[in-house]
């Protein structure tokens, strides 16, 4: 067999949550392209179908499901969607994150610290749960949740979101020690700067832009293209090692 031929995921389904743009919707396309069944996600069913049409059009079998990921309700609608109309999944990607705070940490209420840790850190704990029976029956699976450097050390002005990305790592580690005997692997992705639209207020900040490249040995910002590659090495079998791990791709940042 070809090392090529591990990073095929043809016979797969994958879930990727916040799906419509940015991050999760490279993840969806690179999964869908290596051969993958994808239902792709997030809160509006209309920016989620645009999404699914696209990737239909380029021959990848894309199934939209809306779902806000801070909603129990609507976490159970998506797995059962996807369990009834796929069969079965076998890659999680819990991308999907909120920020409705950016600034100093006692500037965050109660409410926007509930509603960042329903979405960041409970979403992808309950919905890795609705979708672990149907990995279990197929023999494995592998969740990949996409943190942040902010987990690993906070991020200025965002405090709280750091604090959630944190949660997450920790989360990760917990389902690969404890689900890894199921064959389910579990790894943890951190973005450094990468240009999105949820990164538009760090990146389209010219003070704050250059600060952040003059602290990175690659000096630039980072491509969803950089991100989900890395996602498809661990949703495939080329990383059927791989387990409980944090993977930066920061630039440097980290370093």
């Amino acid at each position: 067999m070809s090392i090529f031929d591990k990073f095929q995921l043809a016979g797969k389904t994958a879930v990727i949550t916040g799906a419509s743009k940015g991050i999760g919707e490279g993840i969806a396309r690179a999964l869908g392209q290596a051969g993958a069944k994808v239902v792709v996600s997030s809160r509006k069913q209309e920016a989620v179908e645009a999404i699914a049409a696209e990737l239909r059009s380029e021959g990848i079998d894309a199934l939209a499901v809306a779902a806000n990921t801070g909603s129990a309700d609507d976490l159970q609608r998506l797995a059962e969607k996807s369990l009834a109309h796929f069969g079965g999944v076998d890659i999680l990607v819990n991308n999907a994150a909120t920020n409705p705070v950016f600034g100093p940490v006692e500037q965050t209420d109660a409410a926007a610290f509930d509603k960042i840790m329903e979405v960041n850190v409970k979403g992808p704990f309950e919905l890795s749960k609705l979708l672990l029976p149907s990995m279990k029956a197929r023999g494995g699976g592998s969740i990949i949740n996409i943190s942040s450097i902010g987990g690993i050390s906070p991020e200025p002005m965002l405090g709280i979101y750091s604090v959630s990305k944190s949660a997450l790592m920790m989360l990760t580690k917990v389902q690969a020690k404890e689900w890894g005997a199921y064959g389910i692997r579990a790894n943890v992705i951190c973005p450094g700067l990468i240009k999105t639209k949820f990164s538009q207020a760090l990146w389209s900040n010219d003070a704050i832009l250059n600060h952040v490249l003059g602290q990175l040995p690659l000096a630039r910002v980072g491509s969803v293209e950089e991100i989900s590659g890395l996602a498809l090495f661990l949703a495939s079998d080329a990383a059927a090692y791989c387990t409980g791990a944090v993977f930066t791709a920061d630039g440097g940042h980290t370093i």
